[in-house]
Formats: C-alpha cells, structure tokens, sequence
C-alpha cells in the first residue's frame, strides 16, 4: 500500500480540510497521515475560529512522519501564514518528497479568508516551485495569476502563468463558472479539458479538499497527471452525487459511498 501524506488545517464537522483528506486517501486506496496546520472550528454554514500552530510544531510533525514512514505523496492545503508556509517549504526542500499536490485554499464557502493577504508572495516563491501539481479554483487563479478570469481562454492564460513560477502542472477549476463545469489541466507541453454534469445539490462542502486528496492518492498509486486528474475527478463527482444531508448549510460529499453501496449500508 502507498502512504500519503495531508498537511492541511482541521475542520472539526469533518467535510473538509484534514477530516476529508483523510477519507479521500481512504477510499482511494492509500494509507493517509496528518500534519494539522491550523485548528479550524466550523460547521456546514460558517467558520468560527482559526488557531494557527507555531511553525516548529508544525516542523516537528512533518519530521515524525517522514523519519518512520515513507510518503508516496504529499498534498497540502490550508497554509495560512507566512510562517507557515515557511516551515512547511523549509521540510519540503529537506525532504523532497514526490508527488506534491498543492490546494491553495484562500477562503471558505462563508467567504471567511484562510490565507493571510501576506501569505501570497511565500505561497509563489517557495511552495508552487516545490508542487507537482497546483489546484486553485478561478478566484484563486486570479490573485495568484494577477488577472481576470472571464472565459476558457483566460483560464488557460493563469494556468500558463501559475505554470512559469515553477510547479510540473496546473489545473485550473472552472466549477465557479455556471453550466457545464470544465477545469483545465496544463503541464507545460499542452492543455487538457475535464467536464463532467453540474450534480444540483448545496452539498459541496470539502470538494476542493476531496479533489487535491484523490488526485494525490492515485499519483502515489503510479498514475500520469492527467489520468490521477481524470480518476480524481470520477471519484469527486460520485461522492457529490451521493452528497450527504447533514448539517444547516453546504452538506459534504460522500467520500465512501462506494463502500456503503457495495455492502448494502444505505
């Protein structure tokens, strides 16, 4: 089995950040591990609070893991600060590790911001020329690119863009767009398209953390980016399908509904 690492903030109602990383590897077939970045108290309609960890707790973290175990891949999410984001590229330089899937989370379905604004410069200087791959949505796209995203053409122009400061691919997630969602997937020789049906449903909290997860595992697992791209968003788009009805606001996806299906649980 494949061991995969998250280093990611927590979200204690378990839809998104570490929690749902960690089902995401799961499912997909790999052994998950944890560094919690940031502990993050909220729920299906709001964020509560942020408590960021001191980057030497986070350092010791990452170095218990990787002088025991070894990691087939890596995915990191919420890194809210500039020390943070710090300490996590300070033991990625050390350890150099493969498969480097990179979320960069900037803001949550509130609107409530995940990223310090002095965070962005460290987040392009040290973390996407360590990244594999990098998943921003559109209004992430934007502020890392510096530009204005209208149309497919725009979208593929950022990931040229987000691509040139040093990470081996960039998908680029149209799914803020309304209609047929399409991401764009370029890796510096040529750009790929994903779609897949609009699923109607408000349960799509944790999606962006579910899709860098999955993508993660089945890179670890020895697939291409363009195929752990496709195989990532297969799984994304049944665990929306499947979305649970839980809480008051966006509900999470359903990151084993192909486990409670196969042994009749639902």
């Amino acid at each position: 089995m494949k061991n995969c690492l998250t280093i990611a903030g927590s979200d204690c109602s378990a839809g998104a950040g570490i929690q749902a990383d960690i089902k995401a590897m799961s499912a997909c077939g790999v052994y998950a591990m944890s560094v919690i970045t940031s502990v993050v108290a909220e729920n299906t309609s709001r964020v509560v609070s942020v408590y960021d960890l001191p980057g030497e707790v986070i350092k010791q973290q990452i170095d218990a893991v990787f002088e025991d175990i070894s990691v087939d891949g890596v995915k990191i999410g919420m890194i809210k600060s500039p020390s943070i984001m710090q300490a996590v590229a300070e033991k990625l330089k050390q350890y150099s590790p493969c498969n480097v899937v990179a979320d960069p989370v900037m803001s949550a379905k509130d609107g409530c911001a995940l990223m310090a604004e002095t965070a962005l410069d460290v987040l392009k200087n040290e973390i996407i020329p360590a990244c594999t791959l990098l998943t921003p949505n559109i209004p992430e796209a934007e502020l890392i690119a510096q530009m204005k995203i209208d149309s497919q053409k725009d979208m593929m122009l950022s990931a040229k863009k987000i691509y040139a400061m040093g990470c081996g691919a960039v998908l680029v997630k149209g799914g803020h767009y309304g209609g047929m969602p399409i991401d764009i997937l370029y890796d510096g020789n040529g750009f790929y398209k994903y779609s897949s049906p609009r699923i109607n449903t408000k349960n799509t909290h944790g999606t962006g953390c579910t899709l860098s997860s999955a993508i993660t595992a089945f890179l670890a697992k020895g697939n291409s980016i363009q195929q752990s791209v496709l195989l990532g968003k297969r799984y994304v788009y049944n665990a929306i399908k499947n979305s649970l009805e839980i809480g008051k606001g966006h509900g999470p996806l359903h990151h084993f509904y192909d486990y409670y299906s196969m042994k009749g649980f639902e």
